[in-house]
């Protein structure tokens, strides 16, 4: 008999998490699990590479009426003489302009947004609340299932979330996901007493997919230019991805004279901030933000350096598909770059500052010799994660 599983997530907008998870979705044996997805958005760009056996579950109408703006769900609920929701509607607008840290402001407003769900009417032999937050509140609260799963994709430590917060929650569930061996000690650090709940299952990500994809042609109006040197990073556009670091380094490497062109695939809620520095720094035709794109993979094969210039990640999937595709990495020193990297093998590790990802990056421009010992070492490397199905299927 199949066993039913539930997986929910805020989106499938263009993410390490997201990108984990419709990986997963396509490893997983539908002739012995049935899917269901629950995503609080039915919105980004993995939503085409869902599999077409999962089972896109419909949100309430109150949550979707909660979800449009204040004045016309405050207006519906008063109509349907709904008086809590108002209120919860009202103080989840008030709270979360007030609260200034994003993820402090999620898990202080799940309370009022919770109250637009009902529980769940089916029952499930798994539910995986596949990102933190909001998704494991909603598993723990709204869903009635024999095993409750959370999964964390960053260091918990550097995320800005308050753990005490968490701790209700995280009692409840019967495992805790994380992406790394780094970010399962941080976890330990943060919930001493769920120590034996934490297991690592490594984003999977899958070497024949991503060089397949990366063989395609780029678009017609996008072209390398051979007489620069092209790098490439692929993140969202927000604070813990350290762009604007990359924008300085930017500045630096061609105010000594390095003809540099730097893309960045990736979008979010900095992107006018940072048009801002690069503006600033007159960079326009050497800093370019892409935007997001549904196959990165040409766009990262046909680089000269890939640089992931972050202040902390879980795991990174970006920096996976970069070793695939054996690229010269240089990455900054957060917390679980030597999870990914070996310092001088397969990549540099450099500070996180806007001069240690110039020299860096100079480094590798003018040392052929090292280079070309990273992409070997690269060759040799194991990249495929597909194994990790084996934990999950284990744990479920």
């Amino acid at each position: 008999m199949k066993k039913d599983i539930l997986f929910v997530m805020p989106s499938l907008a263009a993410g390490g998490g997201e990108k984990s998870l419709v990986n997963l979705l396509s490893k997983i044996d539908y002739d012995l699990y049935n899917v269901d997805l629950l995503l609080f958005e039915k919105s980004g760009e993995f939503m085409n590479l869902i599999p077409s056996k999962v089972n896109l579950l419909q949100l309430p109408t109150k949550y979707i009426t909660f979800s449009t703006n204040i004045i016309n769900s405050i207006k519906e609920f008063l109509v349907q003489g709904n008086i809590k929701l108002v209120y919860s509607r009202f103080m989840f607008s008030i709270k979360g302009r007030t609260i200034k840290n994003p993820n402090i402001s999620e898990q202080k407003t799940w309370k009022y947004i919770g109250d637009s769900f009902g529980t769940l009417e089916k029952s499930y032999d798994v539910a995986i609340g596949f990102m933190e937050k909001s998704s494991i509140y909603f598993v723990v609260e709204k869903v009635k299932s024999k095993k409750k799963i959370g999964w964390i994709h960053t260091n918990y430590s550097n995320s800005g979330m308050n753990n005490y917060f968490d701790k209700s929650y995280f009692k409840q569930l019967n495992h805790i996901v994380t992406v790394s061996e780094e970010c399962a000690k941080s976890l330990e650090q943060n919930f001493i007493e769920e120590k034996s709940k934490i297991k690592v299952i490594h984003n999977i990500v899958s070497p024949s997919i991503i060089n397949n994809l990366s063989n395609n042609e780029l678009p017609n109006n996008f072209n390398y230019e051979s007489s620069f040197i092209n790098i490439i990073t692929i993140a969202r556009l927000s604070y813990e991805k350290g762009i604007d670091i990359a924008v300085e380094a930017c500045n630096l490497l061609i105010n000594k004279g390095y003809k540099i062109k730097w893309y960045v695939i990736g979008d979010g809620k900095e992107r006018g901030k940072l048009e801002e520095l690069i503006g600033s720094f007159n960079l326009n035709d050497n800093f370019i933000l892409l935007g997001t794109k549904a196959n990165p993979y040409p766009f990262l094969k046909n680089s000269d350096i890939y640089v992931q210039p972050s202040r902390y990640e879980g795991k990174s999937i970006a920096l996976d598909e970069a070793k695939i595709l054996q690229k010269p990495i240089i990455v900054t020193n957060y917390d679980t770059s030597k999870d990914q990297i070996k310092d001088g093998k397969n990549g540099m590790i450099v500070s996180m500052n806007a001069e240690g990802l110039y020299s860096g990056i100079k480094t590798l421009i003018e040392d052929d010799i090292k280079v070309s010992s990273f992409i070997k070492n690269l060759a040799k490397e194991t990249q495929g994660t597909e194994e990790e199905v084996k934990k999950f299927y284990e744990l479920i």
